[in-house]
């Protein structure tokens, strides 16, 4: 018997400040059997963040042997920092049939989508500059130096939203976390997901 569905990769990218973690958070706990892939990463932990939750983090050394040895479906430094996708535990997921959230930067999502694996690509923008230059302010994660180099970055991150296949805008919280639950909804719907279960309802009807 086929699968009743087909799993999917959904991968969600933005400029640094955008909302994306919060927006990630949010459609994992709206839309059941969605699963979140938890990055590899040499940057420290933020207050709160636990190993294996948000991150793995690493040192440099174990992080470049992993990707040494191609344990990383796709990996970038970003900001200093090196951040990876586990290529097993994400081919393991979809090989079991479980749809599989990857929240990573826009080098990622460019490396996934060479890697040939098929995914469905949402990038995330902020209604305008000054609202992102000050939810990065807020933040107060990073020194002045890097805030600087973030905020320079934007504008050339933001110009790659014509390589994904949705764009939301994070205007609003509770509108933009129910229009990406709305696309994970309607890319499970697709036929061709969606064969296996409609062979089966067929099944069950008398032959003509």
């Amino acid at each position: 018997m086929m699968p009743r569905t087909t799993a999917t990769l959904f991968v969600i990218s933005a400029p640094s400040g955008t909302g994306k973690s919060t927006l990630s958070r949010r459609l994992l706990e709206s839309v059941p059997g969605l699963q979140f892939s938890v990055s590899f990463t040499t940057r420290p932990r933020r207050a709160g963040e636990e190993s294996g939750r948000e991150y793995h983090f690493l040192d440099e050394t174990r992080f470049d042997g992993m990707a040494a040895a191609g344990e990383f479906l796709e990996w970038a430094s970003v900001f200093g920092r090196k951040y990876g996708t586990g290529r097993k535990a994400t081919e393991d997921a979809l090989a079991a049939g479980h749809d599989l959230l990857l929240d990573i930067d826009v080098q990622g999502a460019a490396l996934v989508r060479k890697s040939g694996l098929p995914s469905v690509s949402i990038f995330i923008l902020p209604p305008d500059f000054a609202t992102l230059e000050d939810r990065l302010r807020r933040r107060g994660s990073e020194d002045v130096a890097d805030l600087g180099v973030r905020l320079r970055e934007a504008r050339r991150e933001a110009m790659e939203y014509d390589q994904f296949d949705y764009v939301v805008l994070n205007a609003d919280l509770e509108e933009a976390s129910g229009e990406l639950a709305s696309i994970v909804r309607a890319e499970r719907a697709r036929t061709a997901r969606r064969r296996g279960r409609v062979q089966d309802v067929i099944a069950t009807f008398p032959a003509s």
